[in-house]
């Protein structure tokens, strides 16, 4: 039998830094993820390699970031790698407590300045007839690049999704005019779950006083039951992003 709720999460979690980069945080931020009671995690900005910060930090995860934070309640997860340097790498990581039966990252980077992916999980949930498709984002900063990585999204989902499988998109759209909503409505069939519950997406960013709308959560054969915003402190101490976490009923 298939769960009659699914609890989600998004967050930039900037590498594990606090905003301003200045105090590592990747300890604090493993216990308050778990606050969240989320089945599944976006995240952004994941590290999976940083030599220099494993030198100068004692407390230094041995691990990969997204293998540290998933650690005894998380049982599977999946990296994507995007940007890739001398002294390491991140990207973005999915974290399930269901089995992730098929990972995919896809570069949809505009320039090579700045690296970004899809990160694209099948998720299978006990009962459930099809696997859940679940996408984590992070979009450019730029709008043109930006219109580029969405309908790079949207091939990819009409390529590799069934029409009308259940889905989820989440991540950093980076998408502060939300132009990027009536797309992925039109095209997908996606709502976004705070636009369903409130009328417009959710302010984000920065995460102690949050202005910006940059964070989603997107979802396709689910009604949105709650939907939160985690900001101020102690989250503003995690990050610079605040994270978003929904409670989602199978349609």
């Amino acid at each position: 039998m298939k769960p009659a709720i699914l609890r989600v999460a998004t967050y930039n979690i900037h590498k594990g830094f606090s905003h301003f980069n200045r105090r590592m945080m990747v300890h604090e931020l493993r216990d308050h993820l778990r606050l969240l009671g989320a089945d599944i995690v976006f995240l952004q900005e994941v590290l999976g390699l940083n030599e220099r910060h494993a030198e100068r930090f004692g407390d230094w995860p041995a691990e990969p970031q997204y293998e540290f934070l998933a650690h005894s309640v998380w049982k599977d997860y999946a990296y994507g790698r995007n940007a890739i340097y001398d002294h390491g790498h991140h990207g973005n990581a999915i974290l399930s407590r269901y089995p992730i039966i098929t990972a995919r990252n896809e570069d949809i980077s505009t320039h090579a300045f700045e690296r970004r992916g899809l990160l694209h999980c099948e998720i299978e949930l006990p009962g459930a007839a099809q696997p859940l498709h679940c996408v984590c984002v992070h979009l450019a900063l730029n709008e043109r690049g930006r219109r580029r990585q969405i309908g790079a999204l949207i091939r990819r989902m009409h390529r590799l999704v069934p029409d009308g499988a259940p889905a989820i998109v989440a991540g950093d759209f980076n998408d502060w005019r939300n132009l990027a909503g009536n797309r992925l409505a039109d095209t997908l069939g996606l709502k976004e779950a705070f636009r369903d519950q409130r009328g417009r997406p959710a302010r984000s960013y920065p995460s102690a006083f949050p202005v910006l709308r940059l964070d989603r959560i997107y979802v396709r054969g689910f009604a949105v039951q709650q939907a939160e915003v985690h900001h101020g402190f102690p989250w503003s101490r995690i990050s610079d992003h605040a994270a978003l976490s929904a409670r989602l009923r199978f349609e």
